[in-house]
């Protein structure tokens, strides 16, 4: 296939996800002025009954009306507007954005190893995915995507390369609302990224630049468009746009790059699957979920008690009414002041039933902490419990003196999401970085060749002072050998270190292999039975 020719933008089915991406975008992004006009526009959108997308103006044409998305965010407290003056200081707390960051911690903060199935690859090939692959740089990229991939319930990696900027193959991550994809029976055969360029203009729509780069197995097309919000517009040559004139010399008749590889340049990461929102659309079943997905209104409600709360502190505050005559004129226009260091104030001639309104009466209105912080706390528990995580994953949990077995377990829903996170993350990075050496071979002729596998780090590292007790009664009841501990209280050792440490071990003990457990003769001491067996000679008494 090839680049479209043109049509309505985006191609339909994917406003639906865009629309989605964009809402969930918002919460990533924490900005209160950012969710309200996020939630704020897709209200307003959910009043046309045509049920058209926020996303521009496309109508969703795959059968499926966009309006009851629409018509739903209207309830959120983000989406309800301000009237008139009305003062509309609303407080987010940025619990999506910490989920986010700890779903990328998870599963990037311990760098997972890039490296040849056993006994396959040469050392070319060894020593080049060392300095590429097993680098910060390429770490941190990961590192980046998996933060994106969490809010918006995926990511895509694509290879780039340009000798001017590096001699190797570069790993580009892009988010999931700036490309879609094109599967087959689950298996990713095409993807297109998009970028826009848009230009002011004083007609009702603005013109729009489209860079439009689709992959495919062997080849990258390159195409230039021209249109508006709501259409891709027409194809024009690539040097008419700056961001594209360097393609044009490198591209053949049809628009393509031939890469000289078989298989993708670029692959699909999903956050976590099914994709439940949109299980009945072909085209975006194979999407990725969200770790917002489902819990949108929690954060939404979460962000409405803050703010009733923080409504409770500025209402609490000290305040007093004073009668008039305690004010002070300032003159006419001026109008009056209150002084509240003053001492003395002008007698008046009060009635005694004038007293009560004439006294100063001090206001303060009490703060209802108690019902807020449990109401919070519920929230964030929820919230927490139903993306997949353990509260003390974000330092929350029972407080107290607690052992480090009832951490590991406190600790074993996040470790089963994250456990789940790395298979999607394997899928996607094996196929996809084993095509990167094939062509980084081909392009910087480095001689390397065969597969990548990808190998996790353990999802938490084990506690040095219970592996040292569980040794310690292992050597009391003589139930394992040296070399047992040794790898039991260093699992990230090779077969050479654990060699070196048991005979280090040995050899400062004076034992060997098969003196574990040997006991020293004991010691004589004074009537202690000889070797004969004779009982010992009784002292005759004095």
């Amino acid at each position: 296939m090839s680049l479209p020719t043109g049509g309505p933008w985006p191609p339909p089915p994917q406003g639906i996800a865009f629309a989605q991406q964009a809402l969930w975008s918002a919460w990533l992004v924490g900005d209160p002025d950012t969710l309200r006009t996020a939630y704020g526009t897709a209200a307003q959108a959910g009043g046309n009954a045509t049920g058209d997308t926020f996303f521009g103006s496309q109508r969703a044409n795959s059968g499926i009306q966009q309006g009851g998305l629409i018509n739903k965010v209207a309830r959120f407290f983000w989406a309800r507007p301000i009237y008139g003056s009305q003062r509309k200081a609303s407080l987010h707390v940025p619990l999506a954005s910490d989920i986010a960051t700890a779903s990328a911690d998870l599963l990037f903060s311990e760098p997972p190893q890039f490296m040849t199935p056993e006994g396959e690859g040469n050392d070319k090939t060894k020593d080049r995915i060392d300095d590429v692959l097993n680098d910060g740089n390429f770490h941190a990229e990961l590192v980046e995507a998996a933060e994106i991939a969490a809010a918006l319930g995926g990511g895509w990696l694509r290879l780039v390369w340009d000798e001017d900027v590096a001699e190797y193959v570069m790993l580009d991550s892009v988010s999931a609302d700036s490309a879609w994809g094109e599967w087959r029976w689950g298996r990713l055969q095409a993807v297109t990224f998009f970028t826009e360029y848009t230009e002011d203009s004083n007609s009702a729509r603005s013109t729009v630049w489209r860079h439009l780069e689709r992959h495919e197995p062997g080849a990258i097309f390159h195409g230039l468009y021209k249109g508006n919000d709501d259409t891709l517009g027409s194809s024009q040559p690539l040097v008419d746009h700056p961001a594209t004139e360097p393609y044009a010399e490198l591209v053949d008749a049809e628009g393509a790059i031939l890469t000289g590889v078989k298989g993708m340049t670029a692959a699909y990461v999903a956050n976590m699957r099914p994709q439940r929102r949109w299980r009945k659309i072909e085209e975006l079943n194979n999407l990725g979920r969200s770790d917002y997905d489902g819990v949108e209104q929690l954060m939404d409600a979460l962000d409405e008690t803050y703010t009733s709360w923080m409504r409770d502190v500025r209402l609490a505050k000290s305040r007093i009414i004073v009668p008039e005559f305690m004010l002070d004129n300032l003159g006419a226009g001026k109008g009056m002041s209150w002084d509240e260091d003053k001492e003395v104030y002008t007698a008046l001639a009060i009635a005694p039933n004038d007293n009560a309104t004439n006294a100063i009466t001090p206001q303060q209105f009490t703060i209802r902490v108690k019902e807020h912080m449990e109401t919070s706390k519920q929230l964030v528990d929820e919230i927490l419990r139903s993306a997949g995580y353990s509260a003390n994953t974000f330092g929350g949990g029972e407080q107290g003196m607690v052992t480090a077995t009832e951490v590991n377990s406190r600790e074993r829903e996040s470790d089963r999401t994250r456990d789940k996170k790395t298979r999607y993350w394997s899928q996607a990075l094996e196929p996809l970085l084993t095509t990167w050496l094939e062509l980084d071979a081909l392009i910087f002729s480095t001689g390397a060749s065969g597969e990548v596998e990808v190998q996790w780090a353990d999802d938490s590292q084990p506690d040095p002072e219970a592996l040292a007790r569980t040794a310690e009664l292992l050597n009391r009841a003589e139930a394992a050998s040296v070399d047992t501990k040794v790898r039991m209280l260093h699992p990230d050792w090779d077969e050479e270190d654990i060699k070196k440490e048991v005979q280090a071990i040995q050899d400062e003990s004076g034992s060997s292999m098969g003196d574990i457990g040997a006991f020293p003769p004991p010691k004589k001491f004074p009537g202690a039975p000889i070797e004969t067996g004779q009982p010992p000679k009784q002292e005759e008494e004095s």
